[in-house]
């Protein structure tokens, strides 16, 4: 395992009390997020919800903001653009895009563990237009095109 990294983390005044992301086991690579508001989400709704933080993510880094599968399998509660990335030079407010999925209302209570928060490396690109492309054995097939379910089934 390699060593942490230090993020800079600052507290807005409706964070107040609210604990920082943390890691629940020793293996977890996301850390839960907390909700900083109570908000009821209906079915289809989608709400930006408030985690009380902002953060100064080092250069060269990221932080992924992924669904919590608990929430996702029970509820379907998700992250809709999962997943979300904040970006090292931003600086407001963390907030969660959570949408529901499920048939039922459902509520967010403040201090509830509403996502999961990884931190990765970013690789930039550098693009270098060509004429053409190297061949491959798959080629230009796209979707699906190398093979359903029932195809797996039968090899």
């Amino acid at each position: 395992m390699s060593d942490p990294v230090a993020v800079e983390v600052m507290r807005l005044p409706h964070g107040e009390g609210l604990a920082l992301p943390a890691y629940a086991t020793d293996g977890a690579a996301g850390m839960d997020v907390l909700s900083a508001e109570s908000v009821i989400l209906a079915p289809g709704a989608r709400h930006p919800v408030a985690t009380g933080l902002s953060l100064a993510i080092p250069a060269g880094y990221e932080v992924q903001v992924r669904p919590r599968s608990g929430l996702a399998l029970k509820h379907g509660i998700s992250v809709p653009n999962s997943p979300g990335t904040i970006d090292s030079d931003y600086r407001g407010e963390l907030k969660v895009i959570l949408i529901n999925h499920g048939n039922e209302p459902f509520a967010i209570e403040r201090g509830d563990r509403v996502a999961q928060l990884v931190l990765a490396p970013v690789v930039r690109a550098a693009w270098s237009e060509v004429l053409a492309l190297s061949d491959t054995a798959r080629g230009t097939g796209g979707f699906g095109s190398t093979g359903g379910h029932a195809k797996l089934v039968q090899e």
